[in-house]
């Protein structure tokens, strides 16, 4: 499940997910806030991950669609997680990922917001 996060600074998405992800998730919370953020320019995008149990088919691709769809518009994605394996996969496969990315643990969220601010 993905929620969106509330009370964020301006031009920032946030998101909190946990359990499985779903393609309604992507469909209906990620990609109207992401096609929002990237319509007024850019985006930063702060993920906080609790705990994963996986994602659907359909979510990958979902996942994908969403990198694409607006490539040029990334500038700053930092996860939030204390999830070892999800950081190391994410410090591997970072440079991949369109703009910049950083791996905070769950005790570091503000510092986290700081940075996707900055």
């Amino acid at each position: 499940m993905i929620s969106r996060l509330e009370n964020l600074p301006n031009g920032v998405v946030g998101f909190e997910a946990s359990g499985k992800i779903s393609a309604e998730d992507y469909r209906d919370t990620v990609l109207p806030a992401l096609t929002e953020a990237a319509a007024a320019g850019e985006v930063r995008f702060l993920l906080v991950v609790t705990d994963f149990d996986g994602m659907t088919g359909g979510a990958l691709w979902e996942d994908l669609k969403v990198g694409v769809e607006h490539l040029r518009a990334w500038k700053r994605i930092a996860l939030v997680t204390d999830l070892d394996w999800m950081a190391h996969v994410t410090s591997l496969f970072g440079w991949m990922t369109p703009g910049e990315t950083k791996t905070f643990p769950l005790a570091a969220r503000d510092e986290a917001l700081a940075w996707v601010v900055g």
